[in-house]
């Protein structure tokens, strides 16, 4: 029977698109309110008699760890742990899903154990255990979601870069109007709404997969794997390794600046930034929409500069155009230097400020993240490729760690000095590369 096919991808594809748009616009909505959530609510219900289980076991571990931490900074710490461990989980999800479960019913699991997770966080008494269940969940749902689009095509399909960037943009479309929803739930009618808000969007995610479930590739889990190589790696491919992990390295101060739109520039958002606009006041958490739409805006653009460039023999390296990419991530926070007003914190700065910083780390990222990904698959030895990409990502999960340590000082901080310190690491890391550079292109050749 001929596969249905729609703009000449299959029908798949577009299955996964939309079962991964409405995934994004649970996780996304639900990090929207995450910090605000935390400092306004819960860590105050707590403090007035309103349990929540684990939470002080859970203070006393991150206090003997880091010392004394107030409200501000036990929720950034807390913010870094859950989004650092939903980029740690995915490892063990893959390997579940090839060994025991197969990719359909790993995602069908992954994704009902973040519906559960989500309509938990309806109680304040079972905050932790909620994100337990979106933690473990995402962990089976995100490696075999994008794993079955390349199970979509044949080896070699000319088609296959084009569907991840169909499916990339799901991601982002999911994160463009998750803020947009659950924040303005959740901050005008209620916390709990915009939380059940997430939950609808990851059933109506699950229901879109079921029923797609034909149009998908069978995929079973693998009992046994045949090695793809002898098991022998050359000088080269030890040098290639130690390259790519000098840089995952450096990628963790990355992430852990970044990471700041969800924890520190949200709550700089939320009372230190002016949302009226026409005389309407806009919800703070839909400062979260305008990573996604500067990503449609500016991808396009970025994909035509580079082209333009490759065609007169000027494109930059991969480590030239990552370095410029953590340059850019430190250097967005001098908008924000120059606009806070650490004299009178009571003034606040007009949005516009905020857009401005948040389209130059957005050039940022397009320019290090998917420049990264594609730098591992392209340098890794044979056999060698998902080991290694699950170490970069790794990186990640080290540096949203790292997030929620650096996010604890924004309490204790002036504006202008927490920001001249995001400026420094990001900037600071953009000159690690290229001060690296040489040893590098050692290890990575040309690229």
């Amino acid at each position: 029977m001929p596969q249905k096919r729609f703009f000449g991808h299959p029908a798949g594809l577009f299955v996964l698109f939309f079962t991964e748009m409405w995934e994004r616009f649970s996780y996304y909505g639900m990090r929207a309110l995450l910090v605000l959530y935390m400092t306004e609510h819960l860590l105050k219900a707590a403090q007035n008699g309103r349990p929540v289980f684990g939470l002080p076991q859970l203070k006393r571990v991150l206090q003997a760890a880091f010392g004394p931490l107030g409200d501000q900074a036990l929720a950034s710490q807390i913010y870094g742990l859950y989004t650092g461990l939903v980029y740690l989980t995915p490892l063990f999800g893959g390997m579940l899903a090839d060994r025991v479960l197969g990719r359909r019913r790993a995602v069908l699991l992954g994704g009902s154990l973040m519906a559960v997770g989500h309509f938990l966080m309806a109680g304040e008494s079972w905050f932790l255990l909620a994100l337990l269940f979106l933690i473990v969940g995402n962990g089976c749902f995100k490696p075999n979601i994008s794993g079955q689009v390349g199970d979509l095509y044949p080896p070699g399909d000319p088609r296959r870069d084009s569907a991840f960037t169909i499916f990339y943009m799901g991601v982002n479309l999911g994160a463009f109007f998750s803020p947009l929803v659950c924040g303005t739930l959740g901050q005008r009618y209620g916390w709990h709404y915009g939380f059940a808000a997430a939950g609808v969007g990851m059933l109506l995610g699950l229901l879109v997969y079921g029923l797609g479930r034909p149009h998908l590739p069978a995929t079973e889990a693998r009992l046994s794997s045949t090695p793809s190589t002898d098991g022998t790696l050359s000088g080269k491919d030890y040098r290639a390794i130690a390259a790519l992990g000098a840089i995952a390295i450096l990628n963790v101060m990355f992430w852990a600046v970044y990471e700041q739109q969800g924890n520190t520039l949200q709550l700089f958002a939320e009372h230190e930034t002016d949302w009226h606009l026409f005389g309407w006041e806009m919800p703070s958490t839909w400062f979260q929409s305008l990573n996604p739409a500067f990503i449609f805006i500016l991808a396009p653009l970025l994909d035509t500069l580079s082209r333009w460039q490759t065609a007169r023999g000027r494109q930059p390296s991969s480590i030239g155009k990552m370095a410029l990419g953590a340059g850019l991530l430190g250097a967005s926070f001098f908008v924000l230097i120059y606009a806070a007003n650490d004299s009178d914190p009571s003034v606040k700065i007009s949005f516009l400020w905020l857009a401005l910083c948040t389209l130059i780390y957005t050039l940022g990222e397009l320019y290090l993240s998917p420049v990264g990904l594609s730098l591992v698959s392209k340098i890794s030895p044979p056999g060698l490729v998902g080991l290694l990409m699950g170490i970069w990502f790794l990186s990640s999960f080290f540096g949203n760690l790292l997030s929620g340590y650096i996010g604890s000082f924004y309490q204790t901080m002036p504006r202008q000095a927490f920001f001249l310190l995001l400026a420094g690491l990001g900037i600071g890391t953009g000159l690690a590369i290229l001060a690296m550079k040489p040893l590098l292109r050692k290890g990575l050749g040309s690229v």
